[in-house]
């Protein structure tokens, strides 16, 4: 699949890039974006909810009344989970929601993602987004330029860039992420995916296993 190659002002530039194929054009594995998308949900919940039972709540260090000769029931503490201002029966307590799921299946989750998006045709190529310093109005005018006000935007870079992030903090709905750091949850909770061009190489090594062929061509060229 190839794409055409835009400036920052959401012109093309009269380049084309091609997609990797085992990244971009994959039949997309719903299941296994489903495990990928459950798993960072859980991974983001804290955990810390608590209630206090009988052992917990303050009070009851004494029997309230004797065992017997007052015609009532038995009690032994005033905090029981039956009294009023007692502890609670089975009340939730802090414990982990950490899930995890194979390497491969996320790698596969995500390559499903990006084929989703190609298909979709909601990816484009930009040749670089360079900022020395955070302007926010710049980032407003490249959205303008590829008509994305208001959408959903991923922006997919090489590496980490803080003034980019900073630029797009303060618009909604665009959110920065290195591009082989990018989960699947970004990327189909995102319409659109502006890719810089410079990303398309690490993320077709890391999802693709380009270097790895790369490698396996130049040993079996070696061998003959």
């Amino acid at each position: 699949m190839k794409l055409p190659v835009y400036d920052r002002t959401g012109q093309p530039t009269g380049e084309d890039v091609e997609l990797d194929a085992n990244v971009f054009e994959q039949e997309p594995n719903e299941h296994a974006m489903y495990l990928a998308v459950k798993v960072q949900r859980a991974r983001m919940r804290q955990g810390t909810h608590a209630a206090k039972n009988r052992s917990a709540v303050a009070g009851g260090g004494r029997k309230p009344w004797r065992q017997k000769g007052r015609g009532a029931a038995r009690a032994g503490t005033i905090r029981s989970p039956l009294w009023r201002h007692g502890g609670t029966i089975f009340g939730p307590t802090p414990h982990p929601y950490r899930m995890d799921i194979p390497k491969k299946v996320n790698r596969l989750a995500r390559r499903s993602a990006l084929s989703t998006r190609a298909t979709e045709e909601a990816i484009r190529v930009v040749d670089d987004i360079a900022m020395d310093a955070p302007r926010t109005r710049e980032l407003v005018d490249l959205l303008k330029g590829f008509e994305l006000e208001g959408e959903k935007v991923l922006i997919l870079t090489p590496d980490h860039r803080p003034n980019l992030v900073r630029s797009a903090g303060n618009i909604k709905g665009c959110t920065v992420r290195v591009g082989i750091e990018a989960s699947t949850m970004d990327l189909l909770n995102h319409r659109v995916l502006l890719i810089l061009k410079e990303t398309l190489n690490p993320i077709s090594e890391v999802l693709g296993g380009q270097k790895r062929r790369t490698a396996e061509v130049a040993e079996a060229a070696a061998a003959d």
